[in-house]
């Protein structure tokens, strides 16, 4: 596994990293728990101060981590500035929140031979988080924040393309004050992550990525006996009913599909239009992506990102291909994108259906596949028939009818009326091939952690 920060708009290789040792390993492990031997009895307060440090220090050097971002995985700088700001607000949720979602519960007993029960939320020491590279930081926030709250200590393997993100947080953390050892980046090849599961001073393992790497994480952490929570792929419907207001119907769909260039778990990637608006949605939203500007993501009048790599962009042209192999249509839109850097053209999939594998794909770039649904019953089950099952949208003028299909839409996440967000209030998360376990919220607080049960009873031996 190679380090390395290869610009995605210039192909020019920046910078690369060594992979980290074994005993750099040994080291940081080692490390990791001496931290948390400490940091789990460090009051809420003295937390929370080092994470309004962090917040602070985000806001105000915004730009130089946007750049970063830019940098490495091809982000536009507004999207990636809006990213630097979530993760100062994710901080700042658990800074006001944390104590009190941890706070000991008292338990209403049945019987008073039973005691005074209570239960406890304790940290189990040193976690693992394995993170991608389409949200550099907002992906570590968002185990990073409600984990060091707990008084668990982090470990980072993040993705091999964004080396300066990773590092960037580390110091980020280190200046704002968290003791040595609290949250450290490893460059860490494939061979060590199975070594750092299997280390008995690690409790768990966090992980968002591809469903291949899930797998084999999983495993390798059930085999250790070791909690783990999985983010991994998505498919989200957009589910467009003949009521729809559609021309703000139309600017979400356009928005929901192709931010971050399209590479988002939770994307519109499957576009649910029933019979009588089909053809004016395909109309106005071919319109719409039409409008899409591609060009350097540092420009502010950039909308359309090159993908994070030049592999990445091949991945996704190839898909492209065996879908129209397997009989779909494949409009191309918009002006031509640049021809240097890994810009893929966005593309219109149409005539997808349940025998065409990519009928059951991610697309992760700026490619729509638009499904035709009969009416309101079968673009419910078109959403449901999906392996995947993370987050999900329902257009409507009427809220009511609207949040009745979301609630037939079997998945993690359902807005009505606005593309899955992403929140430092809400939570996250799906099922199926989508993962398990959820992030952010209490949900996420509370994933690794020993929830312990004191009962202090005062009664005679029956012997």
């Amino acid at each position: 596994m190679s380090y390395a920060t290869v610009n995605p708009y210039t192909g020019e290789q920046v910078k690369s990293f060594p992979n980290a040792t074994d005993a750099e390993v040994e080291q940081a492990i080692t490390a990791a728990h001496q931290a948390f031997l400490s940091w789990r009895t460090t009051s809420f307060a003295k937390r929370a101060e080092i994470l309004q440090n962090a917040a602070n220090i985000l806001r105000g050097n915004k730009r130089q981590y946007a750049e970063i971002l830019t940098l490495e995985m091809g982000k536009v700088i507004a999207e990636a500035e809006a990213e630097v700001e979530l993760s100062a607000q994710i901080l700042e949720y658990y800074v006001k929140n944390a104590a009190a979602l941890l706070a000991p519960e008292k338990l209403p007993v049945a019987d008073p031979a039973e005691g005074r029960a209570t239960l406890v939320h304790e940290p189990l020491g040193v976690i693992l988080a394995i993170e991608p590279w389409n949200f550099p930081y907002y992906q570590i926030a968002r185990i990073l924040a409600p984990q060091l709250s707990a008084g668990n200590t982090l470990l980072l393997k993040h993705a091999s393309n964004v080396p300066q993100a990773a590092a960037a947080f580390e110091s980020l953390m280190r200046d704002a004050g968290l003791p040595h050892g609290g949250f450290q980046n490893l460059y860490a090849t494939r061979s060590q992550i199975e070594m750092i599961i299997n280390d008995r001073r690690v409790h768990g393992v966090a992980l968002t990525g591809s469903e291949g790497a899930g797998a084999v994480v999983a495993a390798q952490a059930g085999k250790a006996m070791k909690k783990s929570t999985l983010e991994l792929g998505g498919a989200d419907a957009f589910v467009v009913l003949e009521d729809a207001d559609m021309a703000k119907t139309v600017k979400w769909a356009v928005f929901g599909r192709h931010w971050n260039g399209g590479q988002v778990c939770v994307s519109s990637k499957r576009m649910i239009i029933v019979d009588k608006v089909y053809d004016q949605f395909l109309q106005q939203y071919t319109e719409g992506v039409a409008g899409l500007k591609a060009g350097d993501p540092m420009d502010p009048s950039t909308t359309l990102a090159p993908l994070s790599s030049q592999g990445a962009a091949d991945e996704v042209k190839q898909k492209i291909k065996e879908a129209v192999e397997h009989g779909a249509t494949a409009t191309e839109v918009g002006p031509k994108v640049p021809s240097k850097g890994a810009f893929v053209q966005p593309t219109i999939l149409t005539n997808v259906t349940p025998d065409n594998p990519a009928y059951y794909w991610e697309f992760f770039g700026p490619v729509s596949m638009i499904l035709r649904a009969k009416d309101e019953a079968d673009a419910i089950a078109i959403a449901n028939d999906s392996p995947f099952g993370l987050g999900g949208s329902v257009f409507t003028k009427d809220e009511q009818r609207g949040e009745r299909v979301a609630h037939q839409i079997s998945t993690g996440m359902v807005f009505v009326n606005h593309p899955t967000m992403v929140k430092a209030d809400l939570p996250f998360g799906g099922i199926r091939n989508s993962g398990y376990g959820r992030e952010l919220l209490g949900l996420g607080l509370k994933e690794f952690v020993n929830h312990k049960l004191v009962d202090v009873v005062d009664i005679d031996a029956p012997f």
